[in-house]
Parts: C-alpha cells; sequence; structure tokens
C-alpha cells in the first residue's frame, strides 16, 4: 500500500503499558512499511523523572517499522497539549495521521483499517474522524450491525483523521460552548446517556485537560461523522489508575477484533441502529446499585 498514514504515539511514565502498545503495533501487518513518530513528554515533577527516564531508554531500541523518530519534549507539555502539537505538526506535513497513546493494544490489522478508511473517505468533507475503539455493546445488537458504520461521537483510543478536518479543532472552548443550545446539548450528549457536556463544563472551570472533548465538539458543530467499527479494533489497559484521565474499571473493556475489515459504507450518514445500540449501552454501562458499589470500592482501595 503507498502513502501511508505516519502513526503518532504519545507517551510519557508508563514503560510496562509503553512496551505492551509497541508490541501489539509492530504486530500490525502494515508496520513495517510505516513511519513511526514517538512523542515523549518531559516529567511534569521530580517524581515522575525516573519513570520518564525509563520510558526513553525503551523507546530507543524500537524496530519493526520503515523509520521510527523519538520527539523528546524538554519541558512537560501535558498529553493535551502534546496530542494538540503532535497532531499538527504532522497533519501538516503528511495530510493524515494515526494517533496512539501509551496504553491501547492494537489488532494486527488496525493500521490496515485507518489506511483504507484514510484513503477512501480522504475526499469526504463529512467524514473528519475514524476511531478503531468500540464500546461492548449488547452481543445480538453488535453482531446486527455493518462491520463499520457512521456515529456523531468521535473516541479517542486509537483514531486518524486528514489535516483537512484537523483544521476545524477548535481549542477555545469559550468559542465551543457559545455555538451551543438546548437542542444541541442534548444530541451531543446522546440525548443525556453520557457526559459529553458535562466534560465540556469541567474543562471550562478547570477539572480536566481534555483534548478529545474540544475535538468531538469541534467535529459536532461542523456537522460532522466518525467511522467506527463494530468490533473494536483496540483495547485500553490504561484503566488499572494508571493514566492520566482513567481511573480503575472495566466497564470499557473489549475483546480485540483479530479479523481484517473489508466493509465501508457508501452512503455518508449516520447508522440509526449503531446509535440505539451505543445509546442503550451508554445508558446501562455502569450497571446496577450493587454493581457501582463494589466497582466503587475497589477504586477506593486502589487508591489507598
Amino acid at each position: 500500500m503507498q502513502n501511508l498514514a505516519p502513526i503518532a504515539l504519545f507517551v510519557y511514565n508508563r514503560p510496562d503499558h509503553t512496551r505492551r502498545t509497541l508490541k501489539f503495533l509492530k504486530e500490525n501487518i502494515l508496520a513495517d512499511e510505516s513511519r513511526l513518530f514517538i512523542f515523549s513528554d518531559a516529567a511534569a515533577n521530580p517524581a515522575e523523572e525516573e519513570k520518564v527516564r525509563e520510558v526513553r531508554e525503551l523507546i530507543k531500541n524500537t524496530e519493526g517499522f520503515k523509520t521510527v523518530e523519538i520527539l523528546e519534549r524538554k519541558t512537560n507539555l501535558g498529553l493535551a497539549n502534546s496530542i494538540i502539537s503532535g497532531v499538527s505538526k504532522l497533519v501538516q506535513e503528511y495530510g493524515k495521521v494515526i494517533v496512539l497513546e501509551d496504553d491501547l493494544i492494537t489488532s494486527p490489522y488496525t493500521l490496515q483499517y485507518f489506511n483504507d478508511a484514510l484513503i477512501k473517505y480522504e475526499r469526504d468533507e463529512k467524514v473528519m474522524h475514524i476511531g478503531a475503539y468500540m464500546y461492548p455493546l449488547n452481543t445480538d445488537k453488535q453482531n446486527n450491525l455493518p462491520e463499520t458504520f457512521f456515529y456523531r461521537a468521535a473516541t479517542s483510543w486509537g483514531w486518524a483523521t486528514w489535516h483537512r478536518a484537523w483544521n476545524n479543532f477548535e481549542p477555545d472552548i469559550e468559542a465551543l460552548s457559545a455555538q451551543f443550545d438546548s437542542k444541541k446539548i442534548h444530541e451531543f450528549s446522546i440525548e443525556n446517556n453520557m457526559n459529553f457536556w458535562k466534560q465540556m463544563k469541567d474543562f471550562k472551570s478547570g477539572k480536566n485537560n481534555s483534548w478529545a472533548i474540544r475535538w468531538y465538539a469541534s467535529i459536532f458543530l461542523k456537522g460532522g461523522l466518525t467511522l467506527n467499527p463494530s468490533q473494536s479494533l483496540v483495547n485500553n489497559i490504561g484503566h488499572d489508575g494508571s493514566g492520566v484521565h482513567s481511573g480503575l474499571n472495566d466497564i470499557y473493556n473489549v475483546v480485540v477484533n483479530h479479523k481484517p475489515v473489508s466493509y465501508f459504507p457508501e452512503l455518508i450518514e449516520e447508522h440509526p441502529d449503531a446509535y440505539l445500540a451505543i445509546k442503550h449501552f451508554l445508558k446501562n454501562r455502569k450497571g446496577s446499585l450493587l454493581q457501582r458499589l463494589v466497582r466503587y470500592i475497589k477504586q477506593k482501595l486502589n487508591r489507598n
């Protein structure tokens, strides 16, 4: 395959997660033809310096790709600024990019999926984001969905985009928020079944520093769509309490699909059955009161 998208991998202070992420990424069938750019953020404080050094020693030995370029930050940018600047750099140079973080296990066909989709929808302005993760949907609902479909929200665990779409990214939360009315908030938050609007408000008040919620809001306000697989092509291994934004829970844990994706929709519109299946999952994802209590206790024990 010609003109493969570059891969941006963002790492920080988790050597074990980074090692596993690189292991599975290297097993992708297009890895040896792909350019890999590893963005290593600097330590935010002295307590993080040893782990950051360990990660940097690990990534120096990365093999199995067409080229490997390591970009070590001299100061701590934080995850959001690191991703925004890294993605901006690569789409400016290559016109497209595949984005991964240091806690994602990929299928052997994840890079194939990304590159096929990037080529197919390159000129479709409405398609703004390609996601590789999909929630653990109800099995019957999942089996009745096509291999891939369009949906409004953008998942951040393994994704890809083009320069023409990233140009619409609005980092200013005030500029984004001003464009929402009650109807848009309802639609944006999947009929109030997901806390997307709360994430927007939390960013405004300094409670999070999410690039992802601003990216989804940018897509949503432009009337854009995201392509997604019905069977997840990545799994997040960071829900062990080690991540910047990931707590300890298994709500979103999935089995990675180890088959190639062969179907991509021609009709560029949100798939109604996929939307309903995702809405159902989001509405019921936290389980019963007992299940929530058990999860809460586990999280408290992990913090202690």
